[in-house]
């Protein structure tokens, strides 16, 4: 596209590193597309003298369509692999139009279900360019039909390709909309396209034109049920499918992408070969929307929801939402709301931070609204600061013009900002003051935010020694705020760092832009299991006594400390003056303050037998911590302890020893008991070992149900939960329909042209019902050990072709079983 418009003197390759929007090292490296990258530039090219300022230097391909005047274009190259999804959704929050490209010999694969579905959530008009048709399988037919049975939308076949002589190579495509034949020379750049009518063709491949005919039938008949005025100008030109105009045709393909149809045009090509580019850039700016076509985007201003353009118009109301006071009470005045929400100078969405070596901290824009100059003071609702905008870029992937502003629809980068993370909103308000911002309701203003989904790998992080830690720590604040789809945590247990993202490549990306760029000295490791122990049998009661002098004070006190496997162990003859429980880290203590049955009344023993300076809580406090302390280490092996019941007991008239007693001595004693009572149950049965558990919500489709559950219950020593259908938003999703909704298409009502040696040509019944049942999406929930779930991503991807996901989080402990504790300590020891 680039080639094309004049914008670069060569054609990079994607095998070769040589693209221009892959300009990392590891995106070059290992050939594929890691970080999404922004580039302008115009179709049809601008004239020569226009394009000098904005940097092109090659020059530009003829368009096919001629007298359209020049749009300039914002490309955002996204990545295709799974790991790198949060790059492609934050990309889709910010777009008017997507072109979705597919492997012309693989179909429709998995990660393009999964960005389909998200760019359907945006609501965001799409047309498919089937690629690679050069290679040796191509399918256009097959792919088409996959459009069908596995994105669920209808496809509009707009162009079908040229192989020579029905099943030899691919040399062009025919444009079913204009009803004429495109052929490109073999070893060309590209530019230079050989035009011929349907006639024409006729004479040299009667086949191909008579499926070009039947491809223009199909074409008017299934926008016939989707547009209503397409039907009238097939009746004004008597019923003749091949007497409409193209120009009517791409009005009513224009209408239904910008209604939200359920249809999707489909293009052809082979762009390792250089055809059918020019014709999909041509498609691009005649179908897709412009900014001032696409959805008005939704914000929120105190508690009010709308849209942008007709609240700033006052053409529509904002709609309350249920938010907390606070954002209720801002917007205290539908006039007073309007006529400072009318002085919004402009709005814009940071969708991407970049730390750039040369030229700093680099926040990439999305302007909505108005105009934002160098030098506006702009406002970011979310982080409520005020910065100074010292430099405007417009991107060319690596590279960068300087501008002096940037207008409502483009798409640039903002050079300095301390503060903006992804997500955040900037408004430029008049007269709006530098530290307080702009009034109220306008400082609550938020454009819709981008969505984080949850992590799914994990791995340990840690700096290589204790002076580089501070070092390390902000390095990875400096990775987060790039990529947000990153998350950071401490394990409470282990003490480690732990980074999360959303896959194993994700991670290795993450740490060698860690090392290599941030000069970052850390080392990346797999996480420490938490486990725990639990004891089988009761022990006790143990009293302990402890007196020890301490920092040159004497301490003495005594307790008693009896434990078991949670049950209730009682406390014999003793009567209870104070009884607290408390429950932590999966263990409840209960605390007994008593005193002997010949005491005096309760409140003249409270008043004699507690000295002054204690009270019942610093004593409950003390025995608490003694005890948490005690069972922060097995007494086998070493694991902190779980579903243990402690009763710590305290004789008010014979455990204290006045103010010897101190706060730190009832906490050795109730250490010192508690510790004696496990060593007790140890004794007489061993402990066992307790692993954490996670509640695991697991998407995948209906075909690779079974080999999941399997794997789940067999492999991994899991337990099956529920199976359920998924809720799913489709392409169809203006209604909030499902996947499920949309999946009655029948594909034998599908036009598809048939394909280069294709045996069949028509799909059977029992074939159409597989199509549509073996897609639809099945939830497993289970409980599955934690150690099973480290690194299962690439395992659920290899069972599922690619489509599974998962969501985990933590459940609770279990028992192990004795196989299963010997395997694990074997493993720790590393025998």
């Amino acid at each position: 596209m680039l080639y094309y418009s004049g914008y670069t003197r060569r054609i990079g390759d994607v095998d070769d590193g040589s693209t221009v929007t892959d300009f990392l090292p590891a995106e070059r490296a290992r050939g594929i597309t890691i970080q999404s990258a922004a580039i302008t530039f115009h179709w049809p090219p601008a004239k020569v003298e226009n394009r000098a300022a904005l940097g092109a230097i090659g020059k530009p391909a003829v368009p096919l369509s001629h007298g359209v005047e020049p749009h300039t274009v914002n490309l955002i190259d996204t990545p295709g692999h799974a790991d790198f999804t949060f790059e492609v959704l934050r990309s889709l929050r910010i777009l008017d139009g997507a072109v979705c490209i597919l492997d012309g010999v693989a179909g429709v694969e998995a990660q393009t279900e999964k960005v389909w579905y998200q760019a359907a959530t945006y609501k965001i008009p799409k047309i498919i360019y089937v690629n690679k048709l050069d290679r040796d399988g191509a399918a256009f037919g097959k792919t088409t039909k996959e459009i069908a049975s596995k994105l669920h939308t209808w496809p509009a076949v707009c162009q079908i390709p040229w192989f020579e002589s029905g099943n030899g190579r691919f040399v062009g495509i025919v444009d079913i909309v204009k009803l004429k034949a495109l052929r490109w020379p073999d070893g060309g750049d590209g530019k230079t396209i050989k035009t011929m009518g349907l006639d024409e063709l006729e004479a040299l491949e009667p086949k191909l034109t008579e499926t070009a005919r039947r491809a223009r039938t199909a074409l008017i008949e299934l926008l016939g049920e989707f547009d209503d005025l397409i039907i009238e100008k097939y009746l004004e030109c008597n019923e003749d499918h091949m007497a409409i105009l193209a120009e009517d045709i791409t009005a009513a393909l224009r209408r239904c992408l910008l209604g939200q149809k359920n249809l999707v045009p489909v293009f052809a090509g082979a762009s390792f070969r250089n055809i059918g580019v020019q014709p999909l850039l041509d498609a691009v700016i005649s179908l897709l929307p412009s900014p001032e076509e696409s959805l008005d985007p939704e914000i929120s201003v105190g508690g009010m929801r709308g849209g942008l353009r007709q609240t700033i118009q006052g053409t529509m109301a904002l709609t309350k939402t249920d938010v907390p006071s606070k954002a209720k009470h801002a917007v205290s005045s539908k006039k007073s709301s309007s006529a400072t929400i009318a002085k919004l100078e402009s709005c814009a969405l940071a969708f991407k931070v970049v730390n750039d070596s040369k030229r700093g901290v680099l926040v990439y824009v999305r302007v909505y609204h108005g105009v934002i100059h160098r030098n506006s003071i702009l406002f970011n609702t979310n982080l409520q600061v005020s910065e100074r905008v010292p430099r405007l870029l417009e991107m060319y992937a690596s590279d960068a013009v300087e501008v002096a502003s940037l207008s409502a629809g483009q798409i640039g980068v903002i050079v300095g900002l301390k503060s903006a993370r992804t997500g955040d909103t900037l408004l430029v308000y008049t007269g709006a003051n530098p530290k307080s911002g702009p009034p109220a309701p306008l400082n609550t203003f938020q454009l819709r935010p981008i969505e984080v989904p949850p992590p799914v790998f994990f791995a340990s992080i840690e700096s290589q020694s204790l002076s580089e830690e501070q070092s390390v720590a902000n390095s990875l604040a400096l990775l987060l705020r790039e990529d947000p789809s990153l998350q950071l945590s401490v394990d409470e247990d282990s003490g480690q760092t732990l980074l999360s993202g959303m896959g194993e490549l994700h991670l290795e990306i993450a740490r060698d832009r860690l090392v290599q760029d941030f000069k970052a000295k850390a080392s990346m490791g797999k996480i420490e299991i938490g486990y725990r122990e639990c004891i089988l049998t009761p022990a006790g009661p143990v009293t302990a006594l402890f007196d020890r002098e301490t920092a040159g004070r004497s301490g003495k006190a005594a307790c008693t400390a009896s434990v078991g496997p949670l049950v209730e162990i009682s406390t014999d003859n003793k009567v209870v003056q104070s009884y607290t429980t408390f429950q932590q880290d999966g263990n409840v203590i209960n605390v007994y303050l008593i005193r002997s049955t010949d005491q005096e009344t309760e409140s003249h023993s409270s008043s004699t037998s507690i000295p002054s300076h204690l009270s019942e809580t610093i004593i409950r406090t003390a025995l608490q911590n003694g005890v948490l302390t005690a069972l922060a280490r097995g007494p086998q092996h070493s694991f902190a302890l779980h579903s243990t019941h402690v009763s710590i007991t305290l004789d008010l008239s014979t455990q204290i020893f006045g103010t010897d007693t101190t706060p730190s001595a009832l906490t050795s004693a109730a250490r010192l008991a508690t510790q004696a009572a496990l060593k007790q149950s140890f004794l007489k049965v061993s402990t066992v070992l307790m692993e954490p558990v996670m509640n695991v919500i697991i998407s995948t489709d209906e075909d690779s149900l079974g080999p999941v559950v399997h794997d789940l219950s067999s492999s991994r020593g899991g337990h099956i939960v529920s199976l359920d259908d998924a809720d799913i938003v489709s392409a169809a999703g203006s209604s909030g329909q499902t996947r499920d909704d949309v999946s009655l298409i029948d594909l034998r009502r599908v036009y598809s042209p048939p394909d280069p040696f294709d045996v069949t040509s028509t799909l059977a019944e029992d074939e159409v019902s597989m199509a549509s049942n073996g897609n639809r999406p099945r939830t497993i929930t289970a409980r599955v050990p934690l150690k099973e779930m480290v690194g299962y991503l690439k395992h659920l991807r290899s069972l599922t072709g690619g489509r599974g996901t998962f969501v985990m989080t933590v459940d609770r402990f279990e028992r192990m079983g004795s196989q299963r504790e010997k395997a694990v300590l074997k493993d720790m020891r590393g025998i």
